[in-house]
């Protein structure tokens, strides 16, 4: 079994695109302690330099967009291993808000996966999404069972299986089955990893768990809260999903997609709840706001073919990962500063 030391990512030369995001910056400095020769490229429009600070000496940045086929083409060459994590992203509220923006990846993916093939670059690991299930199979339950995503109910080749959550949903789907394609074909050693509601430090306020905790920061009162606050996710901390995308790559080659998520099941109220706790402050307040976006009701991974294939499991539970950045968001940003931008923030990268 493959695993995350030096004996086997030493001496790689690694290409990490979206590497100063938030994910991908966790992801390269992994990277860059088990011994790897890493180069990001990031056209730095969510990303930052600063995330990547305690490895700036180790890393070879190229700043460009990817959406240029040339800049894909010069990022490529001479790495033996790609983790593609670029994309225009953001949370629920920013996909639901930007649908042109979102379908923009799909021509980004195929431009670093045709350059990567052109390249020589021996495999490939996609950083996918839990938005390729079908919306169906995560509306309220009539029976009050949760149902358990499984990877093969999200295949364009299986019918009734593509009927992803949005125009994000549908352009991550694409990319996985392009990037097949590519196994297939060419023989390329492929992975594709489906992030279930990914948090931590480097975060920004347009996902869940950090917008909930700037809405405390700010002792917002009422206190918002999307939706009926009964949805629930399997927040999954940043640490462990970078973990588990590099034993993704060094472990599966066939192409195939596998869940990186953990067992817990989190409703957006008790995460509220939660912060309040820990942040000694309660709203007198809550105001659940049903006109915001709020995307599926229920989110939840089969976690079988991680446990079987990895041989591995996320280590952090949620109260950890929620407390190391409710910590790390108070002690970056100012309460007041935040509260100006807090609005537009939630809705923009």
């Amino acid at each position: 079994m493959a695993n995350l030391n030096a004996e086997y990512w030493a001496g790689h030369n690694v290409l990490v695109t979206g590497g100063a995001s938030f994910i991908g910056s966790h992801l390269v400095e992994r990277l860059v302690w088990a011994g790897a020769k890493v180069r990001v490229a990031d056209n730095l429009s969510s990303g930052k330099t600063e995330n990547l600070i305690q490895v700036a000496g180790d890393v070879d940045l190229r700043v460009g967009d990817l959406l240029d086929p040339s800049f894909a083409t010069e990022a490529s060459r001479g790495v033996d291993t790609v983790f593609h994590l670029a994309a225009d992203h953001g949370g629920r509220g920013y996909i639901d808000t930007h649908p042109v923006e979102c379908t923009t990846n799909m021509i980004l993916d195929g431009n670093v996966f045709r350059a990567a093939h052109r390249a020589g670059v021996e495999r490939v690991s996609f950083a996918s999404s839990a938005c390729v299930y079908p919306v169906h199979l995560q509306e309220l339950p009539h029976d009050g069972n949760m149902v358990y995503l499984k990877e093969e109910w999200a295949n364009p080749f299986v019918r009734n299986a593509a009927s992803s959550d949005g125009e994000y949903g549908w352009a991550k789907l694409m990319a996985e089955m392009a990037l097949s394609a590519y196994h297939r074909q060419y023989g390329m050693k492929t992975s594709s990893c489906r992030f279930f509601t990914v948090y931590g430090e480097r975060e920004n306020e347009t996902h869940a768990v950090v917008a909930l905790i700037a809405k405390a920061y700010v002792r917002m009162d009422p206190y918002e809260i999307w939706g009926t606050g009964q949805q629930d996710r399997n927040f999954t901390y940043v640490a462990d999903i970078a973990d588990g995308m590099l034993r993704a790559a060094a472990e599966i080659t066939d192409g195939s997609a596998i869940n990186i998520g953990t067992d817990e099941h989190v409703k957006i109220i008790d995460c509220a709840e939660a912060i309040f706790r820990h942040m000694n402050w309660r709203p007198q307040e809550l105001f659940f706001d049903t006109s915001k976006p709020v995307g599926v009701f229920s989110r939840a991974a089969d976690l079988t073919r991680m446990r079987e294939r990895l041989g591995w499991t996320p280590q952090t539970s949620f109260q950890t990962g929620l407390e190391r950045t409710i910590n790390w968001y108070c002690r970056t940003y100012s309460a007041p500063l935040v509260a100006v931008k807090l609005q537009l923030a939630l809705t923009e990268r």
